[in-house]
């Protein structure tokens, strides 16, 4: 059973005040019992059962900090994944030629959180479609852009990552 990093957090906060509730009721139950049996020993004292329910807690403890340990891990390998995933995207639609309407032809930047990415334009005219790629490094390129190119590159790195728009 795979548990995400938010319902794991939350099952070690539930489980750290259990253990706190039984700490308490042990240490409270501990004392009441001497009282009571201030003037009879028994075979087994209420030192020992508050030691083994404390060393049971112990590795109860252990055990989560260890899964807390791997959810860390996991969440760095995830944001480290995520640093080179497309996030940010903005699209320019545009027409290229004055005899060419409806906005057929189009600019879309592709970019990661680091403005790397690729740059795709297609020209639409009458007789032919063509298509262009160009890599984008830090929000430029080493290439010529044309104005709708830096434009999309430019709304891309400006707008929030879950916004994206057709214009």
């Amino acid at each position: 059973m795979v548990f995400s990093p938010k319902t794991l957090s939350l099952l070690v906060l539930v489980a750290l005040g259990l253990n706190a509730l039984v700490l308490i009721v042990l240490v409270s139950v501990g004392a009441r019992g001497r009282s009571r049996q201030a003037g009879r020993s028994s075979p087994v004292s209420m030192d020992d059962a508050l030691r083994a329910a404390l060393e049971g807690r112990a590795q109860s403890l252990q055990r989560l900090e260890e899964a807390i340990s791997q959810l860390v891990s996991a969440d760095q390998r995830l944001a480290e994944s995520l640093r080179g995933a497309v996030q940010r995207v903005s699209l320019m639609r545009y027409d290229a030629f004055d005899d060419v309407g409806g906005r057929l032809s189009f600019s879309c930047a592709l970019l990661n959180e680091r403005g790397d990415g690729v740059v795709v334009t297609s020209i639409n005219g009458r007789q032919d479609t063509r298509v262009y790629a160009k890599p984008v490094v830090g929000g430029a390129s080493e290439h010529n852009l044309s104005e709708e190119e830096e434009e999309a590159i430019r709304q891309a790195l400006a707008r929030p990552r879950e916004t994206v728009e057709a214009r």
